[in-house]
């Protein structure tokens, strides 16, 4: 899952990044209501988190905007205000779900959770294609019925994108949007190093799955022949 933090108190917003990152969660995190929907609008986010109180432009019109440009991202609110008009004015406007501040970690988690849900993203443990598996809770790459290998957080991030659309090209740029962020100076040759990683560790499992390379373009997950 990747997601966009919007959110202009820096230590929370640091302490955010930290705890999404130990959960091997992609996230950007941005601080003003501008970059928030700027970075909105690229389509690479499973969610949003918004806090309401921002410099720029506040939350209440990220969200109007959004909704009317019919971005359907899930949007969790976050305010400060324990205010009964504030959390109707959010859910009015598009939010999907809201916090008040201070919450809980795992509340937050939670509710992250149940938005991808809602979202018809209901992550399973494995998921296989062909004679490969992959293996979300612990990181591993598997031969079906047969032997794993584990995979370091980038390797694990780039299979899943291609698990998660088996037989469609994959563009590098995506892949550098969703793994490394929009704002990174990832070059194709970084994505081209993990893929490299991924068909070796492959190659030790002896799968017939493959990792195809359109030129200049970028990759697909297929099944062997």
């Amino acid at each position: 899952m990747r997601i966009l933090l919007v959110e202009d108190e820096i230590r929370l917003s640091q302490a955010l990044v930290e705890i999404f990152q130990k959960r091997r969660y992609g996230v950007d995190a941005v601080y003003t209501g501008t970059d928030g929907l700027k970075y909105a609008r690229s389509g690479i986010y499973d969610a949003v988190i918004l806090d309401i109180m921002l410099p720029g432009m506040d939350g209440f019109e990220v969200l109007k905007t959004l909704r009317a440009e019919k971005n359907s991202v899930p949007v969790l609110v976050l305010t400060a205000k324990d205010d009964v008009s504030d959390l109707v004015k959010g859910l009015d406007t598009g939010a999907d779900d809201y916090l008040v501040k201070p919450f809980s970690t795992e509340e937050l988690l939670a509710r992250l959770r149940a938005l991808t849900r809602r979202k018809g993203e209901v992550r399973e443990n494995t998921v296989s294609f062909g004679d490969l598996a992959l293996n979300k809770s612990n990181c591993e790459l598997q031969k079906v019925g047969g032997e794993a290998i584990k995979l370091s957080l980038k390797e694990f991030q780039i299979i899943e994108l291609l698990f998660e659309n088996p037989r469609q090209i994959i563009k590098k740029e995506r892949i550098i949007e969703k793994i490394w962020g929009g704002d990174s100076d990832a070059e194709y040759n970084n994505v081209e190093v993990y893929i490299s990683f991924i068909r070796k560790k492959m190659e030790q499992l002896k799968v017939t799955t493959q990792i195809r390379t359109s030129r200049g373009i970028g990759y697909s997950l297929e099944e062997g022949k």
